[in-house]
Formats: structure tokens, C-alpha cells, sequence
């Protein structure tokens, strides 16, 4: 199982761990970590690095 981390690109600070799920609507990404839980975040995809479980996040 490939869970991430995602990053705020300005600061690296974590938004979100265990993400086993990202949505895309729009300029919102809907994250989903392990235990079902979700967090909306408005922003892009920078950066999917899956050998080390990270993803960066250009926050609006």
C-alpha cells in the first residue's frame, strides 16, 4: 500500500499523513488518509514522488 504525505510547497509543513486517496474538483484537492477521514484543501499538485511517499502542494 503507498500511503503519502503531502507538503505545503512555500514551508514543507505536513497537511495531511496516511493519504491513501487524493480527489481533484476543480482547484480543490480532497484528501483521504487511512482511516476514512478527509481534509479539503484549495490548491495543485506540484510534485507525486511514490518511491518516498510524497506529495507537494501548491496551496492558494
Amino acid at each position: 500500500m503507498c500511503l503519502a504525505t503531502v507538503y505545503k510547497e512555500n514551508d514543507d509543513s505536513v497537511i495531511f499523513k496516511n493519504v491513501s486517496r487524493i480527489n481533484v474538483d476543480g482547484n480543490k484537492l480532497v484528501l483521504r488518509d487511512i482511516m476514512g477521514d478527509e481534509r479539503v484543501v484549495e490548491g495543485t499538485i506540484l510534485m507525486v514522488d511514490l518511491a518516498n511517499s510524497i506529495v507537494k502542494v501548491k496551496c492558494d
